[in-house]
Parts: C-alpha cells; sequence; structure tokens
C-alpha cells in the first residue's frame, strides 16, 4: 500500500498519522521537500499490527486488527538525499584556519584522490598549423601514462599578450575540444570560450578528456545532438561505466583527468618557439570541476576561472542527474568542500561565474560558499577581493566577459 507524502517531514506525525503522534520508524525532524522525502515514485508505506499479539498457531481475525502507518522509504534517490543531508558539514578549527588547517585539507584531497599514474615521456607532437581568424591552430598529441594519450588543440594568436600568457581550457559535459576551439559547424558562439581567449590574445591549449571526443568509447561514438541537456544526459551511462572501471583499478576518473591536466601544464613549457609566460585555466560545468581542482593541486596556475559550478557538493546533488561518475571522489560528503578546495587556490585570484537561473548549480549556494572562500582568504592571509564572482542573467552556461577581463588582468605582464 503506499501512503501519500506528507508536508510536516520524513516522518508521519500528528493530523498526518490519524492523530496517533509520532511512531517508530519515522523522522519528523528531518524537513525535505517533496522529492527528497517521495522520490520519484513516493515514499511507500508498510503497515504493523499495534496492540495485543497473535500466536503465530492462531490466524489472526484481520476485520479486528487495529494498524498504525509507519512510513518506511523505498527510494534510491531519497536515501542518498537523507544521508547526506544527514552528514555534518565540514568543520573549522574553532580558533580559525591557518596553515595546519590547510595542508589537513590537502591531505584528505590527495587521499581522495588516491595514487598517481606513473609519468612517461610525453613523446610531443605538433601539428601543422591552420589559419584561423584570431592566428593560427595545431593539433597536438602527447602521452600522460602508459597506454594513453591526450589529443588537444593548440590555439596560437597572432598578436600575443605581453609575456605569451597562456591558459588550460576545459570542456564540460557534451563537448569536446572541437565545441570549445570553435571547430565545428555551425560554429557555437555560447561555448567556444577557447576561440574566445584566443581572440582576446591567450595561447589556448584544449585537451579532450578521457571518454570525450576523439576520446570517447561505445555510445558517445554518436554524433553530439543540438540539445545539450540531451549530450550531457547521454553521458551519464558512459560516466558510470567508468567510474566502474577506475574503481576496480583502484583510482577514480576524475584523479586520471586531473593528471591529463596537469600534463598538459607541462606541455605548454615545452612547446617550441617562444616560451609561454603566466599559465591560468578556464572551464564550464564539468569543466569547472576540473578547472578548481587542477588550481588547488597546480601552484603553477596564476589564475582561475571557474564557471558554472562552484556551489556546494549538497547543493548539486539536489538535482537528480547532474552528478556523474567523473565529478565526484570517495568521501566528500562532510570532509571536503568547494570552499575547502578553494582556500587551498589562496592566495591565487579566483573567479566564480553562475547565472541565475542554473538549476544545477544554484546561484544562492554558490554566493554562499563565495562568501565563505572569501573569509578563509582572508584568515589566510590573502586578499578577499582576489575572489570574484560574477552572477549573470541566464542559466547553465558560459557567459565570459568578465572573465575573460580577470584573466588578461592576472596574467598579462
Amino acid at each position: 500500500m503506499r501512503a501519500a507524502c506528507h508536508g510536516k517531514g520524513y516522518g508521519a506525525s500528528g493530523a498526518d498519522s490519524g492523530g496517533l503522534g509520532h511512531q517508530p520508524g519515522t523522522n519528523r525532524d528531518t524537513q525535505l521537500d517533496h522529492r527528497a522525502r517521495c522520490g520519484p515514485r513516493g515514499v511507500r508505506t508498510s503497515w504493523q499490527r499495534s496492540g495485543g499479539q497473535t500466536r503465530a498457531t492462531q490466524p489472526a481475525d484481520i476485520s479486528t486488527r487495529q494498524t498504525l502507518p509507519v512510513e518506511r522509504n523505498f527510494s534510491q534517490w531519497a536515501y542518498w538525499r537523507l544521508r547526506h543531508d544527514l552528514t555534518p558539514e565540514p568543520s573549522l578549527p574553532p580558533d580559525g584556519v591557518d596553515e595546519t588547517w590547510r595542508t589537513s585539507v590537502r591531505v584528505n584531497l590527495t587521499d581522495a584522490l588516491g595514487t598517481w599514474p606513473e609519468p612517461v615521456d610525453p613523446r610531443l607532437e605538433v601539428g601543422d598549423a591552420v589559419q584561423e581568424p584570431y592566428g593560427h591552430r595545431r593539433r597536438v598529441v602527447f602521452d600522460t601514462e602508459q597506454h594513453m594519450s591526450v589529443p588537444a588543440w593548440l590555439l596560437e594568436p597572432t598578436e600575443p599578450r605581453p609575456g605569451r600568457p597562456a591558459v588550460v581550457v576545459v570542456h564540460g559535459h557534451g563537448l569536446d575540444k572541437d565545441r570549445v576551439c570553435g571547430v565545428v559547424e555551425p560554429p557555437d558562439p555560447g561555448l567556444d570560450y577557447g576561440r574566445q581567449l584566443a581572440a582576446a590574445g591567450l595561447t589556448v591549449l584544449a585537451p579532450d578528456l578521457r571518454g570525450f571526443g576523439e576520446r570517447a568509447d561505445g555510445m558517445l561514438l554518436a554524433e553530439p545532438t543540438d540539445d545539450l541537456v540531451e549530450n550531457i544526459v547521454r553521458h551519464q551511462a558512459d560516466c558510470g561505466w567508468d567510474l566502474v572501471c577506475a574503481t576496480l583499478t583502484g583510482t577514480t576518473p576524475l584523479t586520471l583527468n586531473l593528471w591529463d591536466l596537469r600534463r598538459c601544464v607541462d606541455v605548454l613549457g615545452q612547446l617550441p618557439g617562444t616560451p609561454v609566460g603566466s599559465i591560468g585555466t578556464a572551464g564550464w560545468s564539468y569543466g569547472g570541476t576540473l578547472a578548481l581542482l587542477l588550481a588547488a593541486l597546480d601552484e603553477r596556475i596564476s589564475a582561475t576561472v571557474v564557471s558554472g559550478y562552484f556551489s556546494s557538493w549538497r547543493a548539486a546533488h539536489r538535482t537528480p542527474w547532474n552528478l556523474c561518475g567523473r565529478q565526484v571522489l570517495p568521501g566528500l560528503i562532510g570532509t571536503l568542500e568547494h570552499t575547502d578546495i578553494a582556500a587551498l587556490i589562496a592566495p591565487r585570484p579566483l573567479f566564480i561565474e553562475s547565472g541565475r537561473d542554473d538549476t544545477l548549480f544554484p546561484v544562492d549556494a554558490a554566493t554562499a560558499s563565495v562568501e565563505r572562500t572569501r573569509s578563509l582568504y582572508r584568515s589566510l592571509g590573502a586578499d578577499p577581493a582576489d575572489v570574484v564572482h560574477e552572477v549573470f542573467a541566464g542559466g547553465h552556461e558560459w557567459q565570459g566577459d568578465a572573465a575573460e577581463a580577470f584573466l588578461l588582468e592576472h596574467l598579462t605582464d
């Protein structure tokens, strides 16, 4: 029998349970929204007998049995929401944060990432130049570990900014290096942020992440559609398969993609011709996940742009199909939040971009996390003004105007 999902919390109590009061097996103190309490199909109720006992050998008279409703949950999604909501937030030291605290955050992150792959000779190949309005584009390929290579686009402006600053550009779900670099027909003016940064005078290295673009397997070999949400959802099965394979070998997809991105920073220092100067990173959505973590792990990153991502693990998880197997690490809830990872970037500048109508990474959660990050910067002796938050009228998308200006300011000599 299925019970209605009551409006007073996860458990049935008071008038919602026929005036019988709080019943065993319920939790009236947990206040969740309808979807968390009920899941996609509603919370089902089992019925238990109350009062008196019936001997096992004696048939019960069902017509006279008094029953009390006990709410039980059969929904996996509601279960995980409850688990996450009831797990305490990562706590800060009572005397404030310092370098000792930040070291503990770095240790927690390193432990969650697990063991890095063994480094190999990159055997860097740089292809011929293809003329573009901003300069030229080259295909580069390099190895990051045994049995794995990375294809990427290198965008080089004809008139680079002083000091030849460079940016590691990271695509999101539903995208690849071609779309962020404008190598598609028709072009995608909203998500070709690699091309936009090259047109602004920044050298850009934009790789395909594992499982995307030239590195896609299975269902992802199908041509992307014009519907970005459909492309994102299409990745979910492949992301889960990738997590299964990684778990069986003791690593995570996030760890391996971060390893590749750190090797991208190496490659920028090995390119022929004029050496690059300051290096930044920029990413949208899943690319924002990786840009945030790359900057936290690699101090060679001088400035960071995180678009359509920064909020919190809890807030992001509230959309059922939002997070995937390539975005998470073991034990994040209650141990590490976006703000803790951002604190590892201090005192380097961090730019966060949020759409006011983004339903995946809500702006309210982003704003609260930005304020907490600024407080952490201040406590660590860094300038809180170096944490910039741009809120724009839009949804889950790259806006970019202020982000471009931010990178030019902090990377140009």
